[in-house]
């Protein structure tokens, strides 16, 4: 039988992402360092628009915007653009 202290310093594997939108919702969240109150808008952008899209606004945001707030640079290049994709 094991005690609570053998328990508790087990480590916790974490869960691999159950989408791939997801996991590169973490990887913008990441590199731009988006505060934690943008996080579930990070993630429902990635849910919601191409990859390609997003990949070419983190680079765009990358190269262009040199500020702390690279995030809300991120946002605005997106909704220039428009063009949601059809994913559930």
């Amino acid at each position: 039988m094991e005690g609570i202290g053998d328990i508790l310093s087990k480590k916790v594997s974490k869960k691999a992402p159950a989408y791939q939108w997801q996991d590169l919702a973490l990887r913008v969240i990441k590199d731009l360092n988006a505060p934690a109150f943008k996080r579930s808008s990070v993630f429902k952008v990635c849910r919601d628009y191409p990859e390609t899209r997003i990949m070419q606004a983190l680079n765009d945001t990358k190269e262009l915007c040199t500020g702390p707030n690279k995030w809300a640079y991120f946002f605005k290049i997106i909704e220039e653009k428009g063009e949601k994709s059809q994913t559930p």
